[in-house]
Order: C-alpha cells, then structure tokens, then sequence
C-alpha cells in the first residue's frame, strides 16, 4: 500500500514537472520563437553563450556572455527596426590577469523572429550590486548583427559609464563565438596586461 502511495506521489509530480516545461517551451514558441535557434544552432535550452575579446581604446578584455529570452526590452532603441523580442542574461570581462568583472545583461533583438541570422541585436553590460542598485554603476552599450555562429558587435561611439574598478570602456568592438565560461576563465588566466 505504501508503495503503490509513494509511486502515486512520483507520478503526479512528475506530470507537473512535465507540464511546467511544456508551458516554458509553449510560452517560448509563441514570443520567442528566435530561442530556439540561435547563432546558428539549435538551442532546446533557450539560451546561448559565447566568448571573445573586447578590444577598446584602452586595451583588450577577453568576454564571456549568457543570454535568453526576456519578457521586456531594454532601453535601447534601433531607429527604423521594430523590436522581435527581449533578452536578458549575464556577462564576465576580464579586467586584469584572472580577475573577472560580473555584469547584468539587458538587451532586444531586431528582426529576428524565427531565427537569429542575420538580426541586429543590442544590449547593455551593467556593473551589479548586490544590495545598493544606486543609478552611478558602470555600463557598456554594444550594437550588433548575427552571422552564422558570430555575433559582431560595437558600442558605435555611444557613451559608456566608468565601473566601480576604475576601468572606462571607449571604442569598444567583439567578435563573439559560441564558447563556455570555462573558456573564457582559460583566456582570463592567459591575458596579459
């Protein structure tokens, strides 16, 4: 009797488990439907993360960036291109020799709606604060268009907030490729400033 009780209990939180995810990826399939294909791949995570390194006026920054979709978009705006959708995620720049900098990602993508190829997508690197989100943290604007599995990227001049450290980023512009957190903290440990 109790196993049949205890089997009963599995069954039934296992069908809410499955129908969470079926209204996750339903949800998806009609805002989003650029998720599951993104630079290039197929995505069934939703998401997409890449690597590749800042170069700025001041110096080169290898980047790390994790993005999914969001329910809004981020301030940025494309004149003449109507946004398709909200991203969202994080990002990791290297600041120094093994030394990470955390950023907050805000972002929307422009005329891609079943698809990434070929979109132009913006996005804003926010310095984050745990407790204080006091109006003064360090940002980055980045400007770009998917080609393949690349996202070419450039902040086009736009003005971008001093971080907390000390660092300015000017004239930025990354290539960014399909690429893992660990190999962006292999590139980190390699940089030398």
């Amino acid at each position: 009797m109790r196993v049949a009780k205890r089997r009963g209990c599995i069954a039934t939180l296992l069908g809410l488990v499955l129908l969470c995810v079926g209204l996750v990826y339903g949800v998806a399939a009609i805002t989003a439907p650029w998720s599951f294909h993104i630079g290039g791949v197929s995505t069934p995570l939703l998401s997409w993360s890449a690597t590749g390194m800042l170069h700025t006026k001041g110096g080169n920054y290898p980047l790390y960036v994790f993005l999914y979709p969001a329910s809004h978009f981020s301030r940025l705006r494309m004149v003449g291109l109507r946004p398709t959708g909200g991203v969202q995620g994080s990002a990791y720049l290297c600041t120094s020799r093994g030394v990470s900098q955390y950023l907050k990602m805000l972002g929307t993508i422009y005329n891609g709606w079943s698809g990434t190829e070929g979109s132009v997508i913006t996005f804003r690197l926010l310095e984050w604060y745990f407790f204080d989100s006091r109006p003064t943290r360090g940002y980055l604007d980045l400007y770009g268009r998917w080609s393949g599995t690349k996202l070419v990227m450039e902040d086009r001049g736009s003005f971008a907030k001093t971080f907390r450290s000390g660092l300015k980023i000017e004239h930025a512009s990354v290539t960014l490729d399909p690429g893992s957190y660990s190999d962006f903290k292999a590139a980190c440990a390699d940089a030398a400033r």
